[in-house]
């Protein structure tokens, strides 16, 4: 063969064989890439997996705890829908980055309700053990265990504020009553014509000021939202009902809020859950017992 003609042909050869081999090389890097990607996001799945079966036995572990059936029943309600999300979690392949992220949303918002669960039933418990101990005393005891108990609350409210986002509202002295017609508080639920919900807001510098819109969100112990009439707000990615909503004019300084409710239809007697929001925030909660 010429070789002018056969020294381009063996340039061109060993041009197509260093590409070929730098093709190679390079997709055995992306297959190395893609392998330490999945083994990253199975164990991230693995790690969701384990928090949501943790959050599922801390839910058995505090009805154990517990003599409230209201409360109870609550608590049942959260486990169920905590293992139904694993069993979903577990349906889902770790490459599906959509369902990924929104069950990585969803378990946010179970150890945020968790947490809420844990304050609340470590307050009942701690109440309860305190009333035990109050049985047992003398009269000239009730002072002293009156201190202890504000001394609970003054804790608890420390807790709050620790755990609380420095620009985020806090709603305080959440209190729950049922007036009559003459609008004076009801010994019984039934008696009741007008729910009047009240609460302060805390001083906080760092809040921005303005316009806020306060809602409120009264469940009654049959599981549903007293008072909705279709009425929605945003809070974790979803619409939720509320009973009442107020606009105030927030300054940053501590101020007190009041919000009624006219009882049109019968309630019954039972625990009611009481949850105040700001600014896509769960800012409050406490409960009420009513005869």
């Amino acid at each position: 063969m010429n070789k002018k003609i056969l020294i381009p042909l063996i340039g061109v050869l060993v041009f197509l064989i260093g590409a070929v081999v730098f093709l190679v090389f390079n997709l055995n890097e992306q297959k190395e890439a893609n392998r330490d990607m999945q083994e990253l996001a199975n164990l991230e799945k693995k790690e969701m997996e384990n928090e949501y079966e943790q959050f599922a036995r801390q839910y058995s572990e505090m009805k154990a705890q517990i003599n409230n059936d209201s409360i109870v029943a609550q608590l049942t309600q959260e486990q169920l829908r905590t293992q139904r999300l694993l069993e979903e979690l577990k349906r889902v392949k770790s490459d599906d980055a959509r369902e990924i992220t929104r069950l990585k949303k969803e378990l946010a918002t179970v150890r945020m309700v968790l947490r809420s669960y844990v304050l609340q039933i470590d307050s009942l418990n701690r109440l309860n053990q305190n009333l035990m101990d109050e049985n047992h005393r003398v009269k000239d005891q009730y002072a002293e265990a009156t201190r202890q108990i504000e001394g609970l609350s003054n804790e608890k409210a420390s807790l709050s504020e620790k755990v609380a986002i420095a620009s985020q509202l806090d709603a305080t002295s959440i209190n729950m009553v049922v007036r009559n017609k003459r609008k004076k508080p009801a010994k019984k639920i039934k008696d009741g014509k007008t729910i009047e919900v009240s609460f302060n807001i805390a001083k906080n510098v760092t809040a921005p000021n303005g316009i806020r819109t306060i809602y409120v969100r009264i469940m009654t112990p049959g599981g549903s939202i007293l008072g909705s009439t279709g009425g929605t707000f945003a809070y974790e990615n979803r619409e939720i009902e509320y009973s009442m909503t107020k606009n105030i004019e927030y300054t940053g300084e501590e101020m007190s809020v009041i919000t009624y409710w006219n009882i049109t239809n019968y309630l019954e007697g039972g625990t009611y859950n009481v949850s105040i929001f700001a600014d896509g925030n769960m800012i409050g909660a406490r409960n009420f017992t009513f005869k």
